[in-house]
């Protein structure tokens, strides 16, 4: 990894659900490696990303990253350290 950033891995087991932390997801482009992931949003939306998406979470609603599937879900963070 290039000097200057910083790649987190994050696994929400299947029907787990992780708080979502603005502070911890600031400034990351965040790539799904296995599983499916679902943010649950304040306004009502549940958009799901499959293995290969590719999402940002800054500035958007989203109160819980939630795994609706069977298998893991398997996210990787890559953000400027600040």
């Amino acid at each position: 990894m290039a000097t200057g950033f910083r790649r987190r891995k994050v696994v929400i087991p299947p029907g787990g659900r992780r708080c979502f932390d603005e502070d911890e997801w600031a400034d990351a482009l965040v790539c799904v490696e296995a599983g499916v992931v679902e943010l649950v949003c304040s306004t009502g939306d549940r958009p799901r990303f499959g293995r290969g998406a590719l999402f940002w979470l800054t500035g958007l609603p989203v109160e819980v990253l939630r795994n609706p599937g069977a298998v893991d879900a398997v996210v990787h963070a890559v953000s400027r350290l600040r």
